[in-house]
C-alpha cells in the first residue's frame, strides 16, 4: 500500500477508537492494532519517517488494504484486539511465548456454598462470570471487599448434606479471624449463604445502592463515635464501589454465540454488518456491499445478505440479532453428518431476536454505528477518487460548516403545522435525502392530543410520534431536524427530542420566517446564514415544501369533513353510509348528479329514497308558511 493510495483513503478514516486490519491482496490478515484515534495511529504507519522500523515498512508494503472496526472505547479495542490477535494470529503481530490472558473475570462458582475467585479462564460449568476486567489491582480490590462483607468461604471441600451431618469437617483458621461464617459445620445455612451471594451479583452487576448506603452508614457512625482511621476505611471502600465497574461490548460472557446484522442503504446502494460473536466475544467483522436493481425494501436485502453471509462464512449459529423483524428459513444440518435412517436430516430453528435494552442491544448499536459510517466512508471515497464534489455534495458541505455538525447532514427532515383557528390540526413532515426531496418518504400526521390553536403542543406531539416509530423500526435517524417556527416550536421539539434519549444524536435548528434566522437549542441568540448561501436555499426549500405539504393535506381534511357533515346532516344518513358515498362518488356533487338506482345499489333503497328527497326539497320552490305571512294585516291584499 504506498502513500499516495493512503492519501485518498485517509480522510475517510474516522477518528473514534477502534482496532485496524493490514490485509494483503489474498485477503489474508497481516496485522491487528489497537487506537485509540485510528486516524492519527494510521497516519504514523505512512510519510518519511526515518526512524520507522525496517519490519513496519515492510507490512505497509505488503499490504493490499487496511480495514478498521469502531467501537465505544480504548477499553473495548484493547479487548478486540486480543481476541482478533488469538483468533487469526497474524504474523506481524508480537506473539505470546504463554496462553496467558490479560483479561481477567470475576467466577461465582456452580457448587453448594459457591465461592468467589478471580479466574483468567471461562468454563461451561453453570458458573456464573462478571468482566472482563483489565485492572488486576482494581479487581483485586473489589473481590477482597466483597469477601470481607459477606464472609465467604474460600476452601475447596466439598460441603454436601451429608459431609455436613456427618460431621466431616472442622472450622478452620478463616473463621476465627472472621472471614468465614462457618457453613461446613452447619453455623451457616444454605438459604442465608445464597442470600449473600444474590447480593454479590447484584453488586457485580452494578446494582449497589443498598451496599453503598450501607457503607454510608457506617462511615458515618464511625466519624462520630471518634475512629476516623475506621471512617477512612469505609470512604475507600465506598470509592472502590463508585469506580470499578467496566462493562465491554466486545467481550462478553453472559452472551455465549450469536450473528448480529445490521443494514443501511441509500439510493443505489446497500450495505449490511455481520458481526460474529463465539463464546461471547467478537471474533470477526464484515461489510458486505449490495447494488440495488430494483425497489427493493429493507428487509428483502437483509435476508438476502443474512443468508450469502451464514453460507459464504459456513455459519450455523442459532440466534440471530437484527434491528428488526425478518423471516428465514430455518438453518440447515452440519454437512458431513450422515443419517442411519431414510429420513432427512433435521433443520434447526433459527432464533431471530430484536434487541430493545441490555447486552444484546448494544450489540446491535455496535454494529449500526459500523454499518453507518461505512455508508459515509463509500460516499466520501467516491468524491475523492473523482476530486470532483456534485452540486449536492457541495450544498451539504456548506450545510455541515455552517451549522457546525460533525457529519454531512445526507438525511434532512422539516416539519410544519397547519390549522384554521384551531379546526383540522394537522402537520407535516417532509424528507431530503443527498439535498433532494424523497417523497416516498413524505409523511402528515393528524394532531391528536391536542384542542384548539396550540402549536407548541402540536410539534411536541409529531415529533415524539415520528421518532418513536423509526425508533421502534430501526430504520435509523435523520442528521438534520428543521423546525418551521422560532425558539417557542424548536423548545416544543426538543422536549420530545430529549423525551426519547436523542439529544446529541440529531442537530435540531429551527428557522423563523421574517428574518430568516437559525435558532439552536438553548440559545437566545439566532444565527443568520448569508442570505445567497446555498445552504439557507436548502433550508429555506425544505420549510417551504413542508409548508406546501402541509396545506395540502389540511385543505383535503377540510373538504372532506365538510362534505362529510353536508351528508351526515341528511336525516337518517350517518357516518359510515356518508363514506361509503363518498368512497364511490368522489364528490358531494356526484352524489347529487348520480342516478337513483346507482345509490340504491350503494346504499339500499331506504337510504337512496332519503337522499332523493332531501335533494328535491333543496331544488323545489318553496311555498311561504303562516309564519311569512303573519306580518299582513287583514285588509291589505295578498
Amino acid at each position: 500500500m504506498t502513500n499516495d493510495h493512503f492519501k485518498v483513503f485517509s480522510p475517510t478514516i474516522p477518528t473514534d477508537p477502534g482496532i485496524y486490519k493490514f490485509v494483503d491482496a489474498a485477503g489474508i490478515i497481516l496485522y491487528v492494532g489497537k487506537a485509540k484515534n485510528l486516524r492519527n495511529r494510521l497516519l504514523s504507519y505512512f510519510g518519511e519517517k526515518k526512524y520507522q522500523l525496517a519490519k513496519t515498512k515492510v507490512l505497509v508494503r505488503n499490504a493490499d488494504h487496511i480495514e478498521f472496526t469502531i467501537v465505544e472505547t480504548e477499553h473495548d479495542a484493547l479487548l478486540l484486539e486480543n481476541t482478533l490477535i488469538k483468533r487469526h494470529q497474524p504474523r506481524y503481530n508480537v506473539m505470546l511465548k504463554d496462553e496467558k490472558s490479560p483479561l481477567i473475570y470475576i467466577c461465582i462458582k456452580y457448587e453448594r456454598f459457591p465461592r468467589v475467585f478471580l479466574t483468567r479462564k471461562t468454563i461451561k460449568d453453570g458458573s456464573t462470570y462478571f468482566g472482563p476486567y483489565l485492572q488486576k489491582f482494581r479487581v483485586e480490590q473489589i473481590a477482597e471487599l466483597i469477601r470481607k462483607l459477606f464472609q465467604l468461604r474460600t476452601c475447596t471441600l466439598h460441603l454436601s448434606p451429608e459431609n455436613i451431618a456427618k460431621n466431616k469437617f472442622k472450622p478452620c483458621l478463616e473463621y476465627h479471624i472472621k472471614n468465614c461464617a462457618a457453613p461446613c459445620i452447619a453455623y451457616e445455612s444454605e438459604e442465608d449463604y445464597n442470600r449473600k451471594i444474590e447480593q454479590i451479583k447484584n453488586i457485580l452487576k452494578g446494582n449497589f445502592s443498598a451496599v453503598k448506603a450501607h457503607l454510608k452508614t457506617e462511615m458515618q457512625h464511625a466519624a462520630e463515635e471518634m475512629k476516623f482511621e475506621q471512617a477512612h476505611q469505609l470512604k475507600e471502600k465506598l470509592a472502590l464501589f463508585e469506580d470499578y465497574q467496566g462493562k465491554s461490548t466486545v467481550v462478553n460472557p453472559a452472551i455465549r454465540d450469536v450473528d448480529v446484522f445490521s443494514i443501511a442503504d441509500d439510493e443505489k446502494e446497500a450495505f449490511v454488518n455481520y458481526l460474529k460473536v463465539v463464546n461471547g466475544a467478537v471474533i470477526h467483522t464484515y461489510t458486505l456491499t449490495l447494488t440495488k436493481n430494483l425497489d427493493e425494501d429493507r428487509e428483502t436485502l437483509l435476508v438476502y445478505a443474512i443468508q450469502h453471509l451464514r453460507e459464504r462464512f459456513g455459519d450455523i449459529t442459532t440466534e440471530i440479532i437484527v434491528p428488526f423483524e425478518v423471516v428465514l428459513p430455518p438453518a440447515q444440518p452440519l454437512e458431513g453428518v450422515r443419517r442411519t435412517d431414510a429420513a432427512p436430516a433435521p433443520q434447526t430453528p433459527i432464533l431471530i431476536t430484536v434487541p430493545k435494552i441490555g447486552d444484546k442491544k448494544k450489540l446491535l448499536e455496535l454494529s449500526e454505528k459500523n454499518v453507518q459510517y461505512h455508508l459515509l466512508q463509500k460516499k466520501k471515497q467516491a468524491i475523492n477518487a473523482t476530486g470532483k464534489q456534485t452540486s449536492a455534495e457541495r450544498i451539504l458541505r456548506t450545510l455541515q460548516a455552517d451549522l457546525h455538525m460533525e457529519a454531512a447532514p445526507l438525511w434532512i427532515e422539516c416539519f410544519d403545522n397547519s390549522n384554521l383557528h384551531g379546526t383540522n390540526p394537522v402537520s407535516s413532515c417532509v424528507v431530503f435525502k443527498n439535498a433532494k426531496p424523497s417523497k416516498r418518504d413524505y409523511r402528515h400526521f393528524n394532531v391528536k392530543t391536542v384542542e384548539g390553536p396550540n402549536d407548541f403542543a402540536s410539534m411536541e406531539e409529531v415529533v415524539i410520534r415520528r421518532y418513536k416509530r423509526l425508533l421502534a423500526e430501526g430504520a435509523g435517524l435523520p442528521q438534520l431536524v428543521i423546525i418551521d417556527g422560532g425558539k417557542g416550536q424548536l423548545s416544543a421539539a426538543m422536549k420530545s427530542i430529549r423525551a426519547l434519549g436523542l439529544e446529541g444524536q440529531i442537530t435540531v435548528v429551527g428557522i423563523a420566517k421574517r428574518l430568516e434566522e437559525i435558532f439552536f437549542p438553548d440559545d437566545s441568540v439566532p444565527a443568520h446564514i448569508n442570505k445567497k448561501s446555498e445552504s439557507l436555499k436548502l433550508i429555506q426549500q425544505a420549510r417551504d415544501e413542508a409548508h406546501r405539504f402541509g396545506i395540502t393535506f389540511h385543505r383535503d381534511q377540510r373538504s372532506r369533513n365538510f362534505i362529510k357533515t353536508s351528508l351526515t346532516d341528511i336525516p337518517g344518513i350517518g357516518a359510515k353510509t356518508a363514506e361509503k358515498l363518498l368512497a364511490h362518488f368522489g364528490s358531494l356533487k356526484r352524489v347529487r348528479e348520480a342516478t337513483p338506482l346507482a345509490i340504491e345499489t350503494l346504499v339500499g333503497k331506504a337510504a337512496a329514497g332519503k337522499l332523493a328527497a332531501y335533494f328535491a326539497a333543496e331544488v323545489a320552490p318553496t311555498e311561504p308558511t303562516d309564519s311569512d305571512n303573519a306580518y299582513l294585516s287583514d285588509d291589505e291584499p295578498v
